[in-house]
């Protein structure tokens, strides 16, 4: 029998198998299960975007198109970051892509190669390290520490792990699991190390909008990057308007970088379906209303989950400052990768383990909230009563 897995490359061969995914196979044909796996929430996209979608349709707009994106939507992503940062945002600095994991993908491959380092924080979203390593690239991993405060990054350990083959600090702020937001000051801090080693900054600020402290918007590295930094940033439109299965993200970098970026989206997708960009459009233009809805319960939400699981007095967390997950541990269980399963069973609810985002989130859940308050009554209710009526350890 050929072993065909023995002519494939090492770099795919050693891609990772994704623990989120493994429980949500495991759990998603359950009947009455409630989901809280996944980076999403439960609201579908507004009328408004699948309406400019549709007319797109009915319009025949079905053909091939620019590479880097529509100009109407590169127009209203300019429009967006200067309501969002302030300040002129040219066009040409946007370029549209099939998902914000596509984004990722071509940054990686437009940074990093054999023999690179990428330094990035962890607990991390797995495709991150995984979007580097196949490119034959390493990671250096940076653990976060958990204490009173939650998530804290050590700025001196992010320091110490540069050396001479690092490329890249790859940041996610807020960060997916965890809930960790980088201050301003933290940003600025970050920038400076990128400066003095000549490092590029990925900044992944997909959950920017999603912050608890009343602000508008989280901390950016547009807050304190200048024009000539090397910062890229990558975004999608998944969270803020409820387009997870559109897949469309964006990339914003230096308009030196167009033609490499342009031909990297060429031999991938070959650009992005002009009905979804149309939909995107209205997204950006008409979506604010719908953003502050989604953002108020998801607030409520939050408050409900923190408030049940804290009266059992069996979970270590600290309530996050950022992005719509939980990331907690349960106090005597260390294998969250069974027992994901395991709450899946006996709980009906769907988590993902802490190790399917490093050794960093062993012994953590991570839980999105991003739902109704109903339904986060219901699955805070089971989850409170799961923790309670469980001996420690069993």
């Amino acid at each position: 029998m050929t072993d065909f897995l023995a002519t494939l490359r090492t770099e795919a061969l050693s891609a990772p198998p994704s623990g989120i995914v493994d429980v949500m196979n495991y759990g998603r044909l359950r009947e009455g299960l409630i989901p809280l796996w996944a980076g999403e929430g439960d609201l579908p996209t507004p009328a408004f975007v699948c309406d400019a979608a549709t007319r797109s349709l009915a319009a025949g707009e079905t053909f091939y198109t620019w590479q880097r994106g529509i100009p109407e939507l590169r127009e209203a992503l300019a429009r967006y970051h200067a309501g969002q940062y302030g300040g002129d945002f040219a066009p040409e600095r946007f370029f549209v892509t099939a998902s914000g994991m596509q984004a990722i993908q071509i940054v990686a491959t437009a940074l990093l190669g054999p023999g690179d380092e990428a330094i990035m924080p962890t607990p991390a979203w797995p495709n991150s390290p995984a979007a580097v390593g196949i490119r034959g690239a390493t990671v250096v991993e940076v653990p976060m520490t958990f204490g009173n405060r939650g998530w804290t990054l050590d700025l001196d350990r992010l320091a110490a792990a540069v050396g001479p083959k690092s490329k890249a600090i790859v940041l996610n702020s807020p960060a997916n699991p965890t809930g960790w937001t980088a201050t301003r000051d933290e940003l600025a801090a970050i920038l400076d190390l990128a400066r003095r080693h000549g490092l590029w900054i990925v900044a992944d600020e997909v959950y920017s909008r999603f912050v608890w402290d009343g602000s508008a918007r989280a901390p950016s590295f547009h807050d304190v990057a200048d024009a000539d930094d090397k910062v890229i940033y990558v975004n999608t439109f998944s969270k803020n308007w409820a387009m997870t299965g559109w897949r469309i993200g964006w990339i914003e970098a230096p308009t030196q970088m167009g033609d490499v970026i342009e031909n990297l989206i060429q031999y991938s997708t070959s650009g992005v379906t002009v009905f979804v960009q149309r939909g995107a459009v209205a997204a950006l233009d008409h979506g604010e209303g719908f953003l502050a809805h989604q953002t108020r319960r998801i607030a409520e939400s939050r408050k409900i989950l923190c408030d049940a699981i804290a009266a059992t007095g069996r979970a270590r967390f600290v309530a996050p400052t950022g992005a719509f997950y939980l990331f907690f541990g349960v106090e005597g269980e260390d294998d969250t990768s069974t027992l994901g399963r395991r709450l899946v069973d006996e709980a009906g609810i769907g988590l993902a383990p802490g190790t399917a985002f490093g050794p960093a989130g062993n012994g953590f859940l991570r839980l999105c909230y991003a739902r109704g308050p109903e339904s986060m009554r219901e699955a805070s209710a089971r989850l409170a009563d799961w923790l309670t009526r469980r001996p420690v350890g069993a």
